[in-house]
């Protein structure tokens, strides 16, 4: 027990300082090279029309401040969970070889969608930047990027359903719900959905401490599951969440952006799965599907409503900006929720 506490602690830690010793030199190479949008705001909105009241909460952010943050998550990922396995392969010991968290059944999945979903986000940055107008001016369409999350969400659900042997997930007081082939769609769907809920990252720092939560509390689902090799890639994820989080408090010294929240809305869809704990995955990132929901209801809203709104401004939390909240008040207030929404998921996972 006490080394699995440590196999899940200790990366975590190392992930952490390894973000933190990073980020000089990436900051210096963002600022240097001017990687920001040259324009702040939005043009347009899905719902139609413009978007004035989102764009005055933005006049000031989005240009001066580098994109291309989560580099320093899912990079401070992939440098502990190597240099772990380096070293448990040049120094054989028992205990190195237990810290080793690559594992077939537990981590190469999550790991696999972390980097690849990760590298996508990178390329759509870079478009964003450096785009001169026309078709990728905006970076991917989103219509590219859902296909690609649904391909990414096709993958792993084939890696479940053939690999693995999984077509059922677990619902807490009812048990095993079997799906059959419909796993595959079923997977795929919740991919989908919790890519939408990346519309969080809006504000300084709120992505970050909603992520680093609900990774910490599959952290523990998987824990008393006795899936350690997933524990401890969960607490490497949150350390090196936390790592980007440091930098990017108010005011913020760059954004996650896409490199980082697709990365971890995609993987997360394969930790949830992984640790038999999808059902309660609405109640753990509620901040997520509710950012979603609320652009959802928004565009709905203006579509069948002749225009009318539901929120002053959507997703939900930029609402609440342009209500008067200061930022870091929203943003600290949705940390809280975030928490909140965390241990009841976790309860009901455990008592159910």
């Amino acid at each position: 027990m006490i080394m699995d506490v440590v196999k899940v602690f200790f990366p975590s830690t190392l992930a952490f300082f390894i973000g933190v010793a990073m980020t000089p030199s990436l900051t210096h190479f963002l600022y240097k090279y001017k990687l920001w949008k040259k324009q702040s705001g939005k043009s347009g909105s899905l719902g139609g029309g413009g978007t004035p009241i989102f764009n005055k909460l933005h006049k000031d952010r989005d240009t001066g401040t580098p994109r291309m943050g989560g580099i320093v998550i899912w990079g401070s990922v992939l440098i502990t969970i190597a240099l772990i396995w380096i070293v448990s392969k040049i120094f054989p010991t028992e205990l190195t070889q237990k810290m080793d968290m690559v594992s077939r059944g537990q981590t190469w999945l999550p790991l696999f969608t972390l980097v690849s979903a990760s590298l996508v986000g990178l390329v759509d940055d870079f478009l964003i930047v450096f785009g001169k107008g026309g078709y990728i001016a905006g970076g991917i369409p989103l219509r590219i990027r859902i296909a690609i999350v649904l391909l990414l969400g096709f993958i792993g659900a084939s890696w479940f359903f053939f690999k693995l042997d999984v077509s059922s997930f677990y619902v807490p007081f009812v048990g095993d719900v079997g799906l059959g082939i419909f796993f595959i769609p079923f997977f795929m769907l919740v991919m989908l959905a919790l890519f939408s809920g990346g519309v969080i990252d809006g504000i300084d720092g709120l992505s970050g401490g909603i992520m680093a939560t609900i990774f910490g509390a599959y952290a523990g689902i998987a824990f008393f599951q006795h899936q350690i090799d997933l524990a401890a890639f969960c607490g490497v994820v949150g350390g090196g969440t936390l790592a980007f989080l440091w930098f990017n408090v108010p005011p913020a010294r760059f954004y996650m952006s896409e490199t980082g929240i697709l990365g971890l809305t995609t993987a997360l869809t394969v930790v949830a799965f992984l640790a038999n704990g999808v059902a309660v995955l609405p109640i753990i990132a509620l901040p997520l599907f509710a950012a979603s929901l609320s652009d959802i209801i928004q565009i709905s809203s203006k579509k069948l409503r002749n225009g009318k709104k539901v929120f002053l401004v959507a997703p939900i939390h930029h609402h609440f900006e342009a209500l008067g909240w200061p930022p870091y008040k929203v943003t600290m207030r949705f940390w809280i929720i975030s928490v909140i929404c965390a241990i009841i998921g976790m309860v009901v996972f455990f008592i159910g």
